[in-house]
C-alpha cells in the first residue's frame, strides 16, 4: 500500500514520556494522532508509514486544561494519544524520521 496524505495528518508525532518507554517495553508505541481519527485508520496508517505489522491500537483522549497565559485565562488543546502494539519481531524506531 502506498502512503497517503492523510496518513501524514492523522499521525501527528511520537511521544517520548517515561510511560511510553516502559509501553516501549513490552512491545508498544505511543503517538499523538488526530482527536477525530479512528483505530482502524490508526492502523492502516501505522503499518502504511512505518511498513510494521499492527497487532492492536488502544487509544487515549485526554481534555485540554484551563490555564493562565500571561494573566489571562486560555485552555490547552485536547490530545488523543494512541498506544499502538506491535506484532512480535515488528519494531518502530521513533528516534529516526520518516
Amino acid at each position: 500500500m502506498n502512503a497517503k496524505p492523510d496518513h501524514y495528518d492523522l499521525i501527528r508525532k511520537p511521544v517520548i514520556t517515561e510511560k511510553a518507554t516502559m509501553a516501549s517495553e513490552h512491545g508498544a508505541v505511543v503517538f499523538e494522532v488526530a482527536v477525530d481519527a479512528s483505530k482502524p485508520e490508526i492502523k492502516e496508517a501505522i503499518e502504511t508509514l512505518f511498513k510494521v505489522k499492527v497487532k492492536a491500537v488502544n487509544t487515549v483522549l485526554t481534555k485540554g486544561k484551563a490555564k493562565r497565559f500571561r494573566g489571562r485565562p486560555g485552555r490547552r488543546r485536547d490530545v488523543k494519544k494512541a498506544y499502538v502494539t506491535l506484532v512480535e519481531g515488528n519494531t518502530i524506531d521513533v528516534t529516526t524520521g520518516l
